[in-house]
């Protein structure tokens, strides 16, 4: 119980910390958030539980072509606040468009052979 606490404790602990720097300086808080952080602390959590390197080194790969539609998130969300949408419409319509560009991705990612 305790390990999870602790699991639990630090991944909050790594997203408090970016929002309040943010609050000082976006720059730096971006390229904290930009950082695999979550994917790294997955990686660690796994390989201290004693989890296969080869399902390690799939994870990864799999992060990496989930990631592409992700993107599409944080080009879309500036782009509409800055035409004057509201932010919950502005994330709204983001997180649908990139909710259908996962969609889009994947029969085209088991088309090529990467099986997710």
């Amino acid at each position: 119980m305790f390990y999870y606490a602790l699991k639990v404790g630090i991944s909050a602990f790594v997203i408090v910390a970016i929002t309040e720097i943010a609050k000082r300086s976006s720059g730096f808080a971006a390229l904290l958030a930009a950082l695999p952080l979550i994917s790294l602390l997955a990686f660690v959590w796994l390989y201290i539980e004693g989890a296969e390197l080869l399902r390690i080194a799939e994870l990864s790969s799999q992060i990496f072509w989930l990631v592409l539609p992700s993107l599409v998130l944080f080009l879309l969300l500036p782009l509409l606040i800055r035409q004057g949408m509201g932010f919950w419409l502005s994330l709204t319509l983001s997180v649908v468009a990139t909710v259908v560009c996962y969609f889009a991705l994947l029969p085209l990612l088991r088309k090529v052979g990467v099986q997710l």
